[in-house]
């Protein structure tokens, strides 16, 4: 994928992270024949001669995911309730086949994706967080008034400024101070973090932790790489003190800078306003190398998933529920079978709601908690991990 942004050197991760087994190439231009060039000669026969090899195999040093083994722990805190929203419009793959031509059958095999929800004209992200919110306040028994925190994770919000979590606070009435948190697909899982140290410090009596995002508006509609793994949706939870069991018992927070290039959105920051030329030509949706997104978002949810488990002393299917971030069927199948986890331990909600970013870990959790799966006592591991590169694990005791 061209990188236009001035603060990544152009094709350096496609130097340092070609593949999982840390090997790569360098690229060389030659002409299009693959074994030999075709140039007339003067009497218009053709003349062969020899091509240039067009890779050279290199070793790599480099990791395709760099491993942190920092990991910390925040109990005394629980979740009190949770609740989640998604749009009316359903929006089904035969849809976009239709409408965009894409390849039949394509986007439930390489995903597992069959339908997925599109925000209304007359929704943003804020209007989808507030809905989530007062479907939480409601399973919580408590009112706007109780709430003295508003923490948002999204990479979509209404505008640049105010900030979305401030529409929501508006909206709700809230008497509390609210900010965004932006880590795209990991960003609930870095709220969810960001809102618990308020909460285990006496800061905050009771916060409200979201997750949402509009994803339909930021990605290029005929677009088959990215368009249609998208959907749009919100979740909340609320948190408050619990006992010094419940709360986080292990968790990870991280980033790799340098895999910014993967998963951008080039045009539309400071770095590079927004021009007529790039809304042209698409700079201001999301672009993606999805083949080393892939293989890093397996390498990555593999190895901190093992970290957090070596860390708590707990062996796979110790743990009652998997609550990962809904981005690929193919990278949950992995992880269950790399790390040897029950399927039905899996929570996968993907097949009817897409990658809902910000939202897809609070919407499973919502899932979850209202058909009776989650008991006081629980452990729930929450794995989100996307651009940044950022990624955030947490072992949650019920």
């Amino acid at each position: 994928m061209p990188h236009s942004s001035p603060h990544f050197p152009p094709n350096r991760l496609d130097d340092q992270s070609e593949s999982v087994n840390h090997s790569t190439t360098t690229k060389v231009a030659v002409a299009p024949e693959s074994a030999v060039n075709l140039h007339k000669n003067r009497s218009g026969g053709p003349h062969i001669r020899p091509n240039v090899p067009v890779e050279q195999p290199k070793k790599d040093k480099r990791k395709l995911f760099r491993t942190s083994p920092r990991t910390q722990s925040l109990t005394g805190i629980q979740i009190v309730g949770t609740g989640s929203y998604v749009p009316e419009k359903v929006v089904t793959n035969a849809e976009l086949e239709e409408q965009y031509g894409f390849e039949k059958g394509w986007i439930e095999q390489r995903s597992g994706i069959q339908t997925r929800r599109y925000a209304g004209p007359h929704q943003a992200t804020s209007h989808l967080c507030v809905e989530a919110a007062q479907n939480a306040i409601r399973a919580a028994g408590v009112t706007a008034k109780d709430i003295d925190l508003c923490v948002v994770g999204t990479f979509t919000p209404d505008y640049p400024c105010p900030s979305t979590a401030c529409l929501v606070q508006n909206a709700l009435g809230l008497d509390a101070p609210a900010f965004d948190v932006q880590a795209a697909c990991s960003g609930f899982v870095y709220a969810l973090v960001t809102a618990a140290q308020y909460v285990a410090s006496g800061n905050s009596k009771l916060a409200l932790v979201l997750g949402g995002d509009v994803n339909s508006r930021i990605v290029q509609p005929d677009d088959q790489r990215t368009a249609p793994l998208f959907g749009d949706a919100a979740g909340a939870v609320l948190l408050a003190k619990g006992d010094d069991e419940q709360g986080l018992t292990c968790y990870q927070l991280g980033s790799d800078g340098s895999g910014g290039p993967l998963l951008t959105v080039p045009a539309g920051g400071t770095a590079r306003p927004l021009t007529v030329s790039d809304l042209n030509v698409g700079e201001q949706y999301l672009q993606m190398d999805g083949r080393n997104v892939f293989k890093w978002a397996i390498q990555a949810l593999t190895e901190t998933i093992r970290l957090i488990l070596d860390r708590c002393q707990m062996e796979a299917n110790d743990v009652d529920y998997y609550l990962l971030h809904q981005a690929n069927v193919r990278i949950l199948n992995h992880a269950t079978d790399t790390l040897g986890i029950a399927p039905e331990k899996v929570f996968n909600n993907l097949t009817n709601y897409g990658n809902t970013s910000a939202a897809s870990i609070p919407l499973a959790l919502d899932e979850v908690f209202r058909q009776g799966r989650v008991s006081q006592g629980d452990s729930l591991l929450v794995s989100g991990f996307g651009a940044g590169l950022t990624w955030g694990t947490a072992m949650f005791r019920w």
